[in-house]
């Protein structure tokens, strides 16, 4: 069942910050494998990604949140630039119904990009970035399927991180990119690299091609 956690975001203040967006969406895994210190490291790099990004000025003003967990499917908060975000305090519960939130999250973009239009807002390529420590329990081709063609038409940059129990075959299917195994529970480490990567793509011209710092290298808090 999906749930939607109101948080206040006021009125689309686009007259305000008329800055171009970089939409990212959030998709975290909240089944009941991640309680104890899994899920309070996620917590712990959520607070963390938050003070990255409102340390770059043009970041906090550019990139926009939304946070999507599954276990179930459930949006925690509206699209909130990152100096407005506060981020959710996730609980561990219930099964891994992958498929259906990250169709959801497509949904939430591609409606996020019509506001932007009918706004007259430019954007970058917006990210889709999941997060999981395990593997789905639900249907999940269909969504594979959509996110290789939003892909193909440049609509988004998808990313998928696992655990070492996170099912990678699946997530090689849902992924055109490579798919990460997280070191350890190194999730702050991981928030710093997304946080810095974000930073560094609303520095840019839109439609410029953004080198990223490399999550695998020695001292990274990623393998493959």
């Amino acid at each position: 069942m999906e749930t939607f956690e109101q948080i206040p975001f006021g009125a689309d203040s686009f007259a305000d910050n008329p800055e171009p967006r970089v939409p990212v969406v959030l998709l975290l895994d909240t089944s009941g494998s991640m309680r104890g210190k899994p899920i309070d490291e996620l917590n712990a790099g959520l607070l963390q990604f938050k003070d990255e990004l409102v340390a770059d000025a043009l970041a906090a003003k550019r990139v926009e949140i939304t946070t999507v967990t599954f276990g179930p499917v459930s949006i925690k908060h509206e699209f909130v630039t990152a100096d407005l975000y506060s981020p959710p305090s996730l609980v561990a519960a219930g099964d891994t119904p992958m498929g259906a939130a990250i169709e959801k999250a497509l949904d939430l973009l591609r409606d996020r990009k019509d506001v932007y239009r009918t706004n007259g807002i430019a954007y970058y390529r917006p990210w889709l970035f999941l997060i999981t420590d395990g593997g789905p329990t639900d249907s999940w081709r269909k969504a594979a399927q959509r996110v290789k063609e939003v892909e193909a038409q440049k609509g988004i940059s998808f990313f998928a991180v696992g655990t070492a129990d996170a099912n990678f075959d699946v997530l090689r299917q849902l992924s055109v990119r490579q798919p990460l195994k997280l070191k350890e529970l190194r999730y702050r480490d991981l928030f710093v690299w997304l946080s810095t990567s974000l930073s560094s793509v609303s520095h840019s011209q839109v439609g410029d091609a953004v080198p990223l710092t490399n999550p695998t290298a020695p001292d990274g808090w990623a393998e493959v």
